[in-house]
């Protein structure tokens, strides 16, 4: 009776791994460790966003609406559940690309805003912040490159044949990515190089 059920399962998983369901398993944890590493990085990001305002605002507290943008942003994202299963739902995917475009905008016009504020910019803690912000926003870009490429290859399987079949019987079904218009608006980190003298960021 064991070596007969050995020989089914045997049988089984020959088949199963014929069919690409081993692939599909091993993609999809792979968009898995991806996803989670994004969300890793963009939650160092708000991490960040308290302690840069704060100190923005030790110089530049009359900027209270630029300030105000950039933590009624980060609310908004913290507001999104950013769970591993969010990528199996599509509009909370938008959602959640959506609030961190507005919370890149948001940071954008605060670190425009310091350029009027000389003392704010040789500050020794904003200047630390903001080299940590941009080594974040960096990361964040790499981490959103893995997950694009992980989910690009996982639904290259989902949607071929004869592994479409696979996919359809077991429930593996295509994941949301970031699209060439979420890449434009949230691919341009929210940097200003202050190393350039001030005549040549005028121009």
């Amino acid at each position: 009776m064991k070596r007969t059920l050995a020989l089914i399962g045997a049988l089984a998983a020959a088949l199963l791994g014929g069919c690409g369901y081993n692939t599909l398993q091993a993609q999809d944890e792979g968009i898995k460790a991806a996803w989670a590493e994004v969300l890793n990085q963009y939650q160092r990001r708000a991490d960040l966003v308290p302690n840069l305002v704060n100190t923005v605002k030790g110089f530049a507290a009359q900027e209270q609406s630029v300030l105000q943008g950039v933590t009624d942003a980060r609310a908004r994202v913290g507001a999104i559940q950013a769970t591993p299963e969010l990528i199996e739902d599509e509009a909370a995917f938008q959602k959640f690309i959506a609030a961190q475009a507005e919370m890149t905008s948001a940071l954008s016009r605060l670190l425009l805003v310091v350029e009027n504020y000389p003392q704010l910019k040789s500050d020794q803690n904003f200047r630390d912040l903001q080299a940590q912000l941009e080594g974040t926003e960096n990361r964040i870009a790499v981490a959103r490159q893995r997950y694009i490429r992980a989910v690009q290859e996982y639904n290259t399987t989902v949607r071929s044949f004869p592994t479409n079949l696979t996919a359809m019987l077991f429930g593996f079904r295509t994941k949301p990515s970031f699209t060439v218009e979420n890449e434009q608006a949230i691919s341009r980190p929210p940097t200003v190089d202050f190393s350039r003298p001030e005549r040549q960021r005028a121009q």
